[in-house]
């Protein structure tokens, strides 16, 4: 058997041994956090104890941050109509960026006809002027604005959108999932009124998440009903075990932030620079601020499905983008909004590393591609012929 190499970091991680051995201990609770009883507060003690770690990484207060099954239903608990902040107007309609997570582009508690899209450049950024001119054409609204975009690894300009947002008296929610453990941010830095993270994004266990609220934001009503859980915002039993190793993973991602973005993007760039010996090959948004792990790129004759298959032949676990597509290789609506035909849609491939990648990874991917890359152009040769 030949070495395996992940190089599909940003559709989910490996879980960090800190957070296992957290939710290890959390298995061995029997108790019921909303019990009074001495079990039921051991229960309690680790949920609260991860809420204030998951607080503290965004520098947010504990009581504002609502648990949730993963990063889909912290945006679908976000996306309400009625919103709103001190005395200003509740917010009635959804403004979001054309390349938004499905989660987000679905629109949450909006009415079809209450969401509008916000284009964005050639490069993947928002287009600024586009949001001013449709935050003047209606009434209050709720802009959502992802930090970094999961396939081009794109960073947005939140802050500067947040001014415009808060100006015109609305509120900004940033999914700030992608970016999450990977660039440095908070909800001071990126001024959003609701943040949304996911647990599996920074070495903690899938099926966690958290909506952040900001001091002030009120109007939010729960999608979920029944219970008093998460101060009335999130019925249902905690899952203690999820979320204590969240807190862990939140914790050790943090501390270790700094170290493992220089690492991961010199590694990142090696690995680009190979890619660029290719004639022809794209690599999307290079010249914006990326995140420090990811790569989205294409060559002339390149065919997602074949190249994911290609690799995974030769070793390699990458995607096409999104992973949140049923397994299926789809053409990208991340690129088509930022005005790529549908060729290279159709043919993008995502690279993307994490904090136990190394050199080794880097040169193996790279002969990997190598091999694909003489295949394509032989198959490019008989089809001109």
């Amino acid at each position: 058997m030949f070495e395996r190499v992940y190089f599909d970091w940003n559709a989910t991680t490996p879980l960090r041994p800190e957070a296992k051995a957290a939710m290890a201990a959390a298995w061995e609770l029997s108790g019921n956090p909303s019990s009074v009883h001495s079990e039921g507060r051991k229960a309690r003690r680790l949920v609260e104890d991860a809420r204030a770690a998951v607080a503290k990484a965004v520098g947010g207060r504990p009581q504002d941050v609502v648990f949730s099954s993963g990063g889909t239903e912290a945006n679908a608990l976000a996306l309400m109509p009625g919103l709103r902040r001190g005395t200003s107007a509740p917010v009635t309609r959804l403004l979001a960026s054309a390349v938004e997570h499905a989660s987000v582009l679905a629109g949450g508690r909006f009415a079809p006809n209450a969401i509008g899209s916000i284009g964005v450049t050639r490069s993947g950024v928002v287009d600024l002027d586009r949001l001013r001119s449709l935050l003047n054409e209606g009434p209050t609204a709720l802009v959502s604005v992802m930090l970094a975009n999961n396939e081009t690894g794109a960073i947005q300009p939140v802050a500067e959108v947040a001014e415009i947002v808060h100006r015109a008296g609305g509120l900004l929610h940033v999914d700030a999932i992608q970016a999450f453990g990977k660039i440095p941010f908070d909800l001071a830095s990126t001024q959003a009124d609701l943040l949304s993270l996911s647990a599996h994004k920074i070495g903690g266990p899938k099926g966690v998440g958290a909506l952040v609220l900001a001091e002030g934001v009120e109007g939010l009503e729960a999608l979920l009903r029944g219970g008093g859980q998460e101060l009335g915002r999130r019925a249902g039993t905690e899952n203690v075990a999820g979320i204590s190793g969240f807190g862990a993973a939140a914790k050790t991602a943090m501390a270790a932030l700094k170290a493992d973005a220089a690492r991961v993007r010199g590694l990142r760039d090696r690995l680009e620079h190979g890619l660029r010996q290719t004639p022809g090959l794209v690599v999307f948004s290079d010249d914006v601020k990326r995140l420090p792990n990811t790569v989205l790129f294409t060559a002339p004759g390149m065919r997602a499905e074949t190249a994911v298959i290609g690799f995974d032949l030769s070793g390699v676990a990458v995607s096409s983008g999104s992973a949140c597509s049923s397994g299926k290789v789809q053409p990208s609506h991340v690129l088509a909004a930022m005005g790529y035909r549908q060729g290279l849609t159709q043919g993008a491939v995502r690279l993307s590393l994490g904090w136990s990648t190394n050199e080794t990874d880097v040169d193996l991917t790279l002969k990997a591609w190598r091999k694909l890359a003489d295949t394509l152009v032989k198959g490019e040769r008989r089809n001109t012929a």
